[in-house]
């Protein structure tokens, strides 16, 4: 089950220290994971899987099978649906499988999407302090989605959910808090984003490691941000992955290491992030933390630049190549931009 999640959109500066190397503007980390509009952001896996907390159960433990989120977890969605249907004939305060209810409607998986429907369910389940359905109560007000768009019922939920341990909704109601601006806010976000980054999610991780490196709602502090930002990386986000990079490149907050820098650059590059993708393009013409490449530099740069990411610095830089080495740059260049 995947339950959606903001993001919090910042300029960071990464201004690398030689020339050659200078970022060619502010990084926004919204930027650095597709697509960067906050209420469209990659979902965060769900709570229900693989800790067996909601349900679901280790092989050999003794406990008895669920049946319906081991459905769901496989795909088996139509499945997921009967069975979760089947417990609450059985158990009509079984808040789990209200929530899954409310999910498959929500998503329109196994049964045909309703909006309408998925709130009730969630509603049902609320009702039973269930904290993953009061998240996304809140966030289907906020976007108006199954019910009238209603901002302060939304933060309610959120609200709730998170005094009842959702660190999703930790994180969410973090969002809505640093969006207003005000100072006794930041702080309040930065308690919101450290409780979901505590619990391992990794846009979470990347945001608090932000206002640590801006001094938002903490005191300012690089090495608390290379920290959090190293979490998130590890987390697979690559917001995180790409501030951390340059953290270790520029020796900001962590020990100077262009080697690694350029590991956790090429990481997130192959990802398909066009800023990861840009920075290696560089440290190949310079041969900074990789051996000098101008034929890796200039398939990176045309990576990047598929992506909307032009960079005039490297296209004069490698405007030597042969036709040959661009030729084989172009192939490499396509191979990379397929993969994503």
């Amino acid at each position: 089950m995947s339950l959606r999640v903001l993001r919090f959109a910042v300029l960071l500066v990464a201004v690398l220290p030689v020339p050659a190397l200078a970022a060619p503007g502010p990084l926004d980390p919204a930027k650095t994971a597709a697509p960067s509009d906050k209420k469209t952001t990659p979902e965060l896996p769900s709570p229900y899987t693989p800790n067996y907390s909601r349900g679901a159960v280790p092989p050999n433990s003794g406990q008895p099978v669920d049946l319906a989120y081991g459905a769901y977890q496989r795909g088996q969605y139509v499945t997921a649906f009967r069975e979760a249907t089947k417990r609450i004939e059985a158990n009509p305060k079984d808040a789990a499988a209200m929530t899954l209810l409310g999910e498959l409607y929500n998503q329109g998986l196994g049964v045909k999407q309703n909006p309408v429907k998925a709130a009730e369910w969630y509603r049902l389940a609320a009702a039973q302090n269930d904290a993953a359905a009061m998240s996304s109560l809140g966030l289907m007000a906020l976007d108006g989605r199954g019910m009238p768009k209603d901002p302060k019922a939304g933060r309610r939920w959120l609200e709730q959910a998170t005094a009842n341990g959702s660190a999703t909704a930790a994180y969410n109601l973090g969002l809505i808090l640093i969006g207003t601006g005000a100072t006794a806010d930041e702080v309040a976000a930065a308690a919101q984003f450290r409780k979901a980054a505590e619990a391992e999610i990794g846009p979470a991780q990347h945001d608090l490691g932000v206002l640590y490196l801006q001094g938002r709602g903490v005191p300012k502090d690089a090495s608390q941000a290379a920290q959090w930002f190293r979490r998130g990386a590890d987390n697979g986000d690559l917001a995180s992955e790409v501030e951390y990079a340059i953290l270790l490149f520029n020796g900001n907050g962590v020990t100077k290491d262009e080697r690694s820098a350029a590991r956790y650059f090429l990481h997130a590059a192959s990802r398909g992030n066009a800023i990861a993708q840009n920075r290696v393009a560089r440290l190949y013409a310079v041969g900074r933390g990789v051996a000098k490449n101008p034929i890796e530099a200039a398939a990176w740069n045309l990576a990047a630049a598929a992506q909307g990411l032009s960079d005039a610095w490297l296209d004069q830089a490698l405007s030597g190549l042969s036709g040959e080495e661009r030729t084989r740059a172009e192939r490499l260049a396509n191979e990379r931009i397929e993969q994503r």
